[in-house]
């Protein structure tokens, strides 16, 4: 096997984040990675999905999700000082408007094929990532966030938000007829990412109060009721749907515990912009972020993709988010509350994804590892996007429980 730099002395008494070599470390890799991603762009429009060498893919679709976590990952990195990052904020911003954006119906479509549709759903999951996107690059400064950000406000709330539960539905046809009944978690929770992104970059107080109640449902009654566990599926009263099965990538069945990583992290970020009120909140996103490194956790390190709701494992595929989502959660966990057992799972998370997920000669890392933790592609065709493995890298080095693209401007190590 080979032997890469450790991200940090396993028998440093103390905690990482405040190293300046693990500083300097995380620095390194996600230079590496914007290296690595600025091949995507296109000579035509648009941006290329690339394999593990960097390469444009044949499949020249593009997704929604696709060039909006371009557009927020590297406005990330022209907050943080990385050179032509805007290059890559300019094409996708472009792109967004000029082929995303649907002139007929209004909103964003799904997918396209050089200029064609490729699937003309609007899907709530998709337009969380139009709005993260355009926050970030309003903090970066770009000149067509403002107009982004009102145009899908409006979408989202003239066409997903439904007020009476608090909660975003989930995908309409193109001309905003219903697609399905399906209500889900994933999409509310990008919602509470996005929701929260916008908030910090406008000072908006509707999007932190949204942010809030979906929170308060995921948080106080759903996982509660779960063993602190999160169902995915839920029917139209929003009920959680025990029967529901979809695709076993992006709607599998029971529950997804890198999704409680995530959530647990973005509850920590909503406690700290309210200002630390009073309450339960850590003590909550830390059940949440526990209950899931305890039952996802391979023997043989990493986590299993999806659980059944009792906590056994059903989809035991390690792929490379979940390790990014709980690095990121753990982190914020530890600049909470100095706890060593915190610094024991951040250690052990940064040491496995270091063995076999970095690609150190190229930059970015492999989504997928097989049962004898080599890389493997069963699932994702090369390497999908920056956005997770990029802020498994930011987060801890910005230091911060929330507005993390502000605090990056401050962070002159990675300029170094």
């Amino acid at each position: 096997m080979t032997v890469h730099q450790s991200p940090g002395p396993q028998d440093h008494s103390g905690f990482w984040l405040d190293l300046p070599e693990h500083r300097a470390w995380l620095a390194a890799d996600a230079k590496r990675q914007f290296t690595f991603f600025e091949k995507s762009l296109r000579h035509d429009a648009g941006f290329a999905t690339l394999d593990h060498r960097g390469a444009a893919l044949a499949d020249k679709t593009q997704e929604l999700h696709t060039t909006t976590r371009l557009v927020h990952s590297f406005a990330l990195g022209q907050i943080w000082g990385q050179p032509d990052a805007d290059k890559i904020v300019d094409r996708g911003m472009a792109y967004l408007n000029s082929c995303h954006r649907d002139p007929v119906h209004g909103g964003f479509l799904w997918a396209l094929q050089g200029d064609n549709i490729a699937d003309d759903r609007k899907q709530a999951y998709g337009h969380m990532f139009v709005l993260l996107a355009a926050s970030t690059a309003k903090i970066a400064g770009h000149p067509d966030a403002d107009a982004l950000l009102t145009d899908v406000t409006r979408v989202l709330d003239q066409h997903f938000w439904e007020d009476d539960a608090g909660l975003y539905s989930d995908e309409m046809n193109r001309d905003w007829t219903p697609f399905s009944s399906y209500r889900g978690m994933n999409a509310n929770m990008h919602g509470v990412e996005a929701h929260l992104s916008a908030f910090e970059a406008t000072g908006n107080q509707v999007y932190l109060d949204r942010a809030g109640r979906i929170l308060d449902f995921f948080t106080k009654k759903i996982a509660p009721q779960n063993d602190w566990r999160l169902p995915e599926h839920y029917t139209v009263t929003w009920k959680v749907d025990r029967n529901y099965a979809g695709n076993p990538m992006f709607r599998p069945a029971g529950t997804t515990p890198g999704h409680s990583f995530e959530l647990g992290r973005l509850l920590l970020q909503y406690w700290d912009l309210c200002g630390r009120p009073s309450g339960d909140a850590p003590t909550r996103a830390r059940q949440l972020i526990e209950r899931a490194l305890q039952d996802a956790w391979r023997p043989d390190g990493g986590f299993a993709y999806t659980l059944k709701f009792g906590g056994d494992i059903d989809i035991a595929s390690r792929y490379w988010w979940p390790v990014t989502e709980a690095i990121g959660a753990v982190a914020v966990l530890i600049q909470l509350d100095r706890n060593q057992a915190d610094e024991i799972w951040y250690r052990r998370l940064w040491s496995f994804a270091n063995t076999h997920f970095i690609d150190h000669e190229r930059g970015g890392w492999f989504p997928e590892i097989d049962e004898s933790g080599d890389v493997t592609s069963t699932i994702f065709a090369g390497k999908p996007d920056i956005y997770h493995s990029l802020q498994a890298c930011l987060f801890p080095l910005a230091g911060e429980l929330s507005r993390i693209a502000i605090k990056l401007k401050d962070q002159s190590i990675i300029r170094s």
